[in-house]
């Protein structure tokens, strides 16, 4: 590979011819060694880029004992090479990369926030700061301080300095990686950050466009900054004025009103559900009555669309009726089936065994303790089979 890759000559470079230099394998993966490339390894918080080489997708790309291998699903020859960058992914990482040196930067100088941690996600990116805690207020202000920034389009470039020349610079940050040697790259906002960084960057702070702040939690006695940069923000409007539309046209309200309008809907929701309930466990005391009231030792009962809290609640109070019978229960419930079997102290059916028989019959899964048994299983169709069975276990 020449001195400096083109990723680096370039970082809008989208296309190049090269070569392929050596090919080999690494625990299972396929790489390929270029004499040059416009795909940027992982590094520095910054991912990788992606593309074609040859047609081929480029999986993955990492600096491996001082050589950058693309990593491939097939092997490809030595030879010619065509690269392809997948520009859109370069261009945000671009931009959130960019974004974060800005942020960085202004955090430092007007909060005395030092960052101590970079991440670059796939949809939201993250710094951490060395402020225990930040109000809202102050991330306003931050926020409103990096679009001073943005709108001013401040230069960016790259440099190469020697080790001694380094030692020169204004540098905000100087850490460097375990083992480097020779040429220290700069990156530069012009009046505004010097800072080491191998990654890809934008021209001018107007390409980010704008950054959005997102949010924040405490972490390790700092505190992690969320936002997203550039077309991400736009498309997170984008996203969050599509399910606005929504919500208005299933709350009948503006969008001012939407939250107001939901607590609305949620309470009623509530006073439902504390409806349904207090139905429920009236429906089950007259259902325990029924069966309690029914005659034999053995009683049983099959309801739509009831779960296993039901069934659990009838059996307990028809035993608590009558200690002297056993419950057979089962529901169907969306679509699958649940079964309860449970028996009073006076009641002489041996449920483990009797409940393993029933899952067995039924094809269900289940297990118990004591006298009570229940399970799950794909359909009821062997209903009939099993309560004939658990018939004839309590005779």
């Amino acid at each position: 590979m020449t001195s400096l890759p083109a990723f680096e000559r370039d970082a809008r470079a989208q296309l190049l011819d090269t070569l392929i230099l050596r090919c080999g394998e690494e625990r299972g993966r396929h790489f390929a060694i270029l004499e040059d490339t416009v795909f940027y390894p992982e590094g520095g918080g910054q991912p990788c880029d992606l593309g074609t080489l040859n047609g081929l997708a480029v999986l993955d790309v990492q600096k491996r004992e001082g050589e950058i291998r693309h990593y491939l699903a097939v092997a490809v020859p030595e030879g010619p090479a065509s690269l392809r960058l997948d520009w859109a992914r370069r261009f945000d990482h671009m931009q959130q990369h960019t974004g974060q040196h800005l942020l960085t930067a202004v955090a430092q100088d007007k909060f005395q926030w030092e960052t101590t941690a970079f991440h670059l996600g796939a949809s939201v990116c993250d710094i951490e700061l060395s402020a225990p805690s930040i109000s809202p207020a102050e991330m306003a202000r931050l926020e409103e301080a990096v679009a001073e920034e943005i709108r001013a389009r401040r230069e960016v470039t790259a440099r190469r300095v020697s080790a001694e020349a380094y030692g020169l610079e204004a540098v905000r940050s100087r850490g460097l990686p375990e083992g480097h040697t020779g040429d220290i790259r700069l990156v530069q906002i012009a009046d505004v950050d010097l800072n080491t960084c191998g990654g890809t960057h934008l021209r001018h702070t107007g390409e980010i466009e704008a950054l959005k702040l997102l949010g924040m939690e405490s972490i390790r006695g700092g505190t992690r900054l969320f936002y997203v940069a550039g077309r991400r923000a736009r498309l997170r409007l984008e996203a969050h004025e599509q399910r606005n539309a929504v919500l208005r046209n299933l709350l009948g309200a503006p969008d001012e009103d939407l939250v107001a309008a939901l607590q609305i809907k949620l309470d009623q929701l509530l006073a439902l559900e504390r409806r349904s309930r207090k139905l429920e466990d009236e429906l089950a005391e007259f259902q325990a009555a029924a069966l309690a009231a029914h005659p034999g030792a053995l009683v049983e009962a099959h309801f739509e669309g009831r779960d296993m809290a039901f069934l659990q609640k009838l059996g307990r109070g028809t035993l608590a009726l009558d200690a002297a019978k056993a419950v057979f229960l089962t529901a169907d419930l969306g679509g699958q089936g649940i079964f309860l079997l449970s028996a009073g102290q006076g009641s002489t059916l041996d449920v483990p065994i009797a409940g393993k028989a029933v899952a067995a019959i039924l094809g269900a899964k289940g297990g118990g303790a004591g006298q009570s048994f229940q399970g799950k299983v794909p359909d009821l169709k062997a209903r009939e089979q099993a309560l004939a069975a658990l018939r004839e276990m309590e005779r």
